[in-house]
């Protein structure tokens, strides 16, 4: 019985969830890979031409090799040694959370952007792919000025990159920030 149990659950099972997985969610099951890098995955987007996400990996978080820093926001750069992908776990009453969320807001105000909770905030993974279209919105003029496109266009822009809320309800909605830039990089 435990063989019949480890063939059926350990390798039967396994392989037909790969097997269908591959056959209808390719895209999906292989990682969503672009030209760019996975849509599943933040980017770091630190030039004013591209739209920004979450800072996971940009202002007091980013990778510094000198300090031996890998970048992006985990639970132990706090205490100055990389770790693994997840939030800070910070407090409302950190020092380190206030100092970094000052410097995230003194960032944005250098790109002429009046940065959103969001932008100054990181996500719970560290790897959150998504903004609001708020989040979009700020940044056309720190955009429009890099690239030369009129405001107008970038609303547009940010309009037909919008997703809806999954089945119309379940979250909100959202813009994944590489498929916006690629859209973006056509334009120019």
């Amino acid at each position: 019985m435990a063989v019949i149990c480890l063939v059926l659950f350990g390798f039967v099972y396994a392989l037909a969830g790969t097997g269908v997985a591959q056959l209808f969610f390719k895209n999906q099951a292989d990682g969503s890979i672009t030209a760019h890098g996975s849509t599943l995955i933040g980017q770091n987007w630190s030039s004013p031409k591209f739209f920004h996400g979450r800072p996971d990996d940009t202002g007091p978080y980013a990778a510094n090799p000198k300090q031996n820093v890998s970048g992006g926001d985990n639970p132990l750069v706090a205490n100055g040694v990389s770790g693994e992908s997840a939030a800070t776990n910070l407090g409302p009453r950190s020092k380190t959370l206030l100092a970094d969320t000052k410097a995230l807001v003194a960032y944005w105000h250098k790109l002429g952007v009046n940065p959103t909770p969001d932008l100054v905030t990181t996500s719970g993974s560290g790897y959150d792919p998504d903004i609001s279209a708020q989040d979009a919105i700020v940044q056309i003029p720190m955009v429009a000025k890099a690239t030369g496109l009129s405001p107008k266009v970038l609303r547009a822009l940010i309009a037909k990159e919008s997703n809806s809320a999954e089945l119309g309800f379940l979250g909100s909605s959202y813009i994944d920030v590489l498929q916006l830039n690629t859209a973006l990089a056509k334009l120019e």
